[in-house]
C-alpha cells in the first residue's frame, strides 16, 4: 500500500478505514468478532489509518477497535474524536432537534482520557474536534489539545467539517495535522475555499463518505430499501427521488470503471486520491472483499485527460438533496 503524509509528519496508507459503520449509524451493530477479524486483516493488506469516535456506539466503536488493534498497535494510526456532550441522547436520525456539543476544555480531557482507556493506548494519533462548537472560542480548544500534545497523550490535532476561518485561528494556536469532512464526486464544496487553505497551510484532508455513504458504489436505486435503525433515512440524498435523480454520477462513473476495468467505487476513490496527494479518503466498510476492493484504488492511474473528463462530465449533473438534515447542516461549515 502506498503511504501519504497528513500535516508535517504524520506518516498513513492512502487508503484507510472508517470503522463508525461497523457499531453505529447504517443499521444494526455488526458481529464483534467478524469485525475484529476484518480489521486486523485490514492491517495485514497494508492499511494503517483507522478512524473511530467516542460517539459512534457510544463508546462501542472504541472499544472494538482497542481490543482488535492492540496486538498490532505499533503498525497503525488511531484517530478519534471528542465534542459531542454524550450526557444527553445522541441520536442522528432525530429530525428536529439537534445533538448538543461540547468542547470545553475540561470536557476534552476527559474525553481523552476515557478515549485512551477505551482505545487501550498510552497516546491518541489524531484526536479531531468532531464538529465546531459556537460556544467554545476554537483557540480555546486548540488550547486543550496542545496541553495534551504537551503531556504525551494526544500526537496530532485535527478538525472536522471546519471554516477556512476557523482552520486558521485553530491553526495559530496548535498547528492542525488533518481536516476531516466530506469529499466525493457528489460532495465538492471543500474545492472552492477549504482546499486552498489546506496546501496554503500544509494540512492534510480526510475525506470521510468518499463513496457517498455507497451510492457511488452503483449499488444503489430509487428501490433500494435501508434497515429501519439506518441514519440515511432521515438523509435528503437517499430519498428515492434523489437516488433516482443522482444516477448520472453513477453512468459516468460506470463508463471511466469499464475502460479502467475497475469498479465504480476504485474510480470514485482514484478520482480523490488523484486530487492532491495529501489527501487520505477513509471509506468505510463491514466486508473484507470491499476492503481489498478499496485498497486497490490506489493502484488505479487516473491521466490528466480522464480527470478532465470526470470533471466535466460531474460539472453537468446538478446533484439532487441536501447532505444532512437542516439541524444537522447548522453545524458545519463553522
Amino acid at each position: 500500500m502506498q503511504k501519504r503524509k497528513l500535516g508535517n509528519n504524520l506518516e498513513v496508507s492512502a487508503i484507510g478505514l472508517g470503522c463508525m459503520g461497523m457499531s453505529f449509524s447504517y443499521g444494526p451493530p455488526k458481529d464483534k468478532q467478524e469485525m475484529i477479524t476484518l480489521l486486523r486483516a485490514a492491517v495485514e493488506r497494508g492499511v494503517t489509518l483507522f478512524d473511530t469516535a467516542e460517539v459512534y456506539g457510544p463508546y462501542t466503536n472504541e472499544e472494538l477497535l482497542g481490543e482488535a488493534l492492540s496486538p498490532v498497535r505499533d503498525q497503525v494510526v488511531i484517530a478519534t474524536k471528542f465534542g459531542f456532550d454524550l450526557d444527553t441522547k445522541v441520536d442522528f436520525r432525530d429530525k428536529k432537534e439537534a445533538p448538543r456539543l461540547n468542547s470545553r476544555p475540561e470536557h476534552i480531557k476527559q474525553v481523552a482520557e476515557a478515549s485512551l482507556r477505551r482505545l487501550k493506548i498510552d497516546v491518541i494519533d489524531l484526536f479531531y474536534q468532531h464538529r465546531v462548537d459556537l460556544n467554545v472560542p476554537i483557540e480555546d480548544v486548540a488550547g486543550a489539545v496542545k496541553q495534551l500534545i504537551q503531556e504525551g497523550k494526544v500526537k496530532h490535532f485535527g478538525l472536522s467539517e471546519a471554516s477556512a476561518k476557523t482552520i486558521r485561528r485553530a491553526h495559530i494556536v496548535q498547528p492542525v495535522t488533518a481536516l476531516q469532512s466530506e469529499y466525493s464526486l457528489w460532495t465538492r464544496d471543500v474545492e472552492a475555499e477549504i482546499l486552498p487553505t489546506l496546501e496554503e497551510l500544509g494540512i492534510g484532508l480526510v475525506p470521510y463518505s468518499p463513496l457517498g455513504r455507497g451510492f457511488l458504489t452503483g449499488k444503489m436505486d430509487e428501490n433500494t430499501k435501508f434497515d429501519t435503525t439506518d441514519f440515511r433515512n432521515t438523509l435528503p440524498r437517499y430519498t428515492p427521488e434523489a437516488l433516482k435523480a443522482n444516477q448520472g454520477l453513477i453512468n459516468l462513473l460506470a463508463n471511466i470503471a469499464k475502460q479502467k476495468n475497475a469498479t465504480l467505487a476504485q474510480i470514485a476513490l482514484a478520482w480523490l486520491l488523484a486530487q492532491k496527494p495529501w489527501i487520505v479518503p477513509i471509506p468505510g466498510t463491514t466486508k473484507l472483499g470491499r476492503v481489498e476492493e478499496n485498497i486497490g484504488a490506489a493502484a488505479i492511474e487516473l491521466s490528466a485527460d480522464d480527470l478532465r473528463e470526470i470533471r466535466s462530465a460531474a460539472t453537468k449533473i446538478e446533484v439532487q438533496g441536501a447532505r444532512y438534515p437542516e439541524q444537522l447542516e447548522k453545524m458545519t461549515g463553522r
